[in-house]
């Protein structure tokens, strides 16, 4: 597991899967196509890019380059990164049928491409150790953002002060607020929501 600043911006939740179990790091998907109508999905990316970089890792084929494309003319060139890997023929085990191409994309290239694309674009490993405090899935609970009654909407009203997608999920929000936000500042958020709530009590 190598530890790197930049997010990486990936295609598909299959690909999110392989790169997460690599690199200890945010992964963000586009969902594909989707990512052209979806402003708040690139409203986020544009939030992280700003905060740490960006590394844009797609498919090697022709979509995959489209997308790039896209990002690469919605972000600032000095916050983005581009790792490329080879076109290798095959199909991911998954499927039933291959890319029109008929070439593998992240989810199904062995682990060592990966590497080798991210050491080409110039990633730099971070240490493991972080004295920065995680906000943990119990930190959560105890909050009310997760597992407890009407935790769905406290948390959709921390989104809307954080001014994040109201579909992220708790998983997602959770990793976000590690990658960019300070614990200290998320629970200042979260007493302020406490305040707000208890005065409409």
């Amino acid at each position: 597991m190598i530890h790197i600043r930049e997010a990486i911006v990936v295609e598909g939740r299959y690909d999110v899967n392989k790169i997460k179990q690599m690199v200890d790091t945010i992964v963000i998907e586009t969902g594909g196509f989707a990512i052209f109508n979806n402003s708040e999905k690139l409203s986020l990316i544009r939030r992280i890019a700003a905060e740490r970089g960006i590394l844009v890792l797609t498919d090697s084929d022709g979509a995959g380059f489209v997308i790039r494309n896209y990002l690469r003319g919605a972000i600032p060139k000095e916050q983005v990164r581009h790792a490329y890997i080879p076109q290798i023929a095959g199909k991911e085990r998954r499927k039933v049928h291959g890319s029109k191409e008929g070439t593998l994309g992240v989810e199904g290239v062995p682990d060592e491409v990966i590497l080798q694309a991210l050491e080409r674009a110039g990633v730099e490993c971070l240490p493991e150790a972080d004295d920065k405090p995680k906000i943990t899935k119990a930190d959560f609970y105890a909050w009310g953002l997760s597992g407890v009654p009407g935790s769905d909407t406290r948390r959709k009203k921390l989104l809307r002060m954080l001014d994040l997608p109201q579909h992220m999920t708790a998983n997602a929000l959770l990793e976000f607020i590690n990658a960019i936000a300070d614990y200290d500042e998320v629970r200042q958020k979260i007493e302020e929501l406490s305040r707000v709530e208890d005065s409409l009590k």
